[in-house]
């Protein structure tokens, strides 16, 4: 329970700035080109976060830097909706991503720690309540829009509901095993090798393209390809992320009966087929029903980049923050290739990388099955 409030207040929070993105562009004056600088500072910043959580998670445990970083991206979203100064938004901006970087680490060295005691996959289930709380995030922000709330409540009201939250229920997360606790743990993690986690690695960065192609340019495409309006242009956003929680929920008993490599592999082919979709429709209705079949096949090569990581044995925690860079380096790519493209292509053309690269996982699937001498162990 209190891994899932982790996830959900996460899922909160980040949600409740994205969606307020474009009201900070207007409140600052801020060009496309500044606006994007403040975007890619975030991941850049979040991966130096995870990068620094990685360690000290070896050495004290993930829990207390959990507890510490949510709270504190709770008290930065909130300081963002009532700052009116251009430095303390780029001052501010760097802290959410440090500690983003820290809590996306954190949360999930803490569900592959419940995997582990459980026995069984249970880590997609939590990815799954992550969605939940995006989406009330967006909810909260379309309802305070059309009542006309202020900026700054805006933003405080949903993070002041997450702080409780994370107040309330992270001092039930697991403490440090004694075992694996000081510099012997450190020592430990540091002999973590890359091998074993390259094919993670790239699955997530690949992961993370596609997921920036249509977190990004999924309006843009549906404006400029298909010449829609009104609520039709976000609907594409909506159905990607409604389909990747509906995936997310029986995604865990889909582990347990097929193992994770065949669930990999599948969703990077309908991931990969729903992309090209993209590329290709003829209209609305094929469109929106691409978008939604990458949700689906993206939603679990997350969660199960994550839990393959977790199977590591010793050093897992630096394995698992290891993985969790690559979040931000796939999105950092994507977002370079997918706007690159656009700009001087089209929109169309801007996702066939997006759907290369996350076709790429499939040759990548293998790496996610356990060990046979690891699945053995009790």
């Amino acid at each position: 329970m209190a891994t899932w409030a982790a996830f959900f207040v996460q899922g909160l929070c980040f949600a409740t700035l994205l969606t307020h993105v474009i009201d900070l562009q207007h409140r600052f004056g801020l060009s496309d080109g500044d606006l994007a600088l403040v975007l890619l500072l975030v991941p850049v910043i979040a991966g130096v976060g995870s990068a620094i959580a990685g360690p000290l998670a070896s050495r004290y445990g993930s829990a207390p830097i959990l507890r510490v970083s949510q709270v504190a991206v709770c008290v930065i979203v909130a300081l963002l909706g009532w700052n009116g100064q251009l430095a303390g938004l780029y001052a501010l901006s760097a802290a959410f991503g440090l500690s983003v970087g820290a809590v996306d680490a954190a949360m999930n060295m803490q569900a592959v720690a419940v995997e582990r005691r459980y026995g069984m996959s249970v880590l997609t289930g939590f990815h799954a309540v992550w969605s939940v709380g995006s989406m009330l995030g967006a909810g909260f922000n379309s309802a305070f829009s059309e009542l006309g709330v202020e900026l700054g409540w805006s933003f405080s009201v949903p993070v002041l509901i997450g702080a409780v939250i994370s107040v309330v229920m992270l001092p039930r997360l697991y403490g440090r095993d004694a075992e694996r606790a000081g510099e012997q743990a450190a020592q430990v993690a540091a002999r973590v090798p890359w091998r074993p986690i390259i094919p993670l690695c790239l699955a997530m960065a690949f992961l993370y393209v596609g997921d920036a192609a249509v977190s990004n340019y999924s309006t843009v495409y549906m404006e400029r390809a298909l010449a829609t309006s009104g609520w039709l242009v976000p609907f594409a956003y909506f159905v990607y992320q409604a389909t990747m929680l509906l995936a997310r929920v029986p995604g865990d008993l889909a582990v347990r009966r097929y193992g994770p490599a065949p669930v990999v592999r599948a969703g990077a082919v309908i991931a990969a087929v729903g992309t090209l979709g993209v590329v290709v429709a003829p209209g609305v209705v094929t469109a929106v029903l691409s978008f939604g079949l990458v949700g689906v096949g993206l939603s679990v090569i997350a969660p199960q980049s994550f839990s393959a990581a977790g199977r590591l044995g010793a050093g897992a925690e630096t394995a698992i923050a290891r993985v969790n860079m690559f979040n931000y380096v796939g999105f950092l790519v994507g977002v370079a290739l997918v706007g690159t493209l656009n700009d001087t292509v089209n929109v169309r053309v801007a996702f066939v990388p997006a759907a290369v690269l996350v076709a790429l996982i499939v040759f990548l699937a293998r790496g996610f099955q356990p060990e046979p001498e690891l699945a053995a162990r009790p």
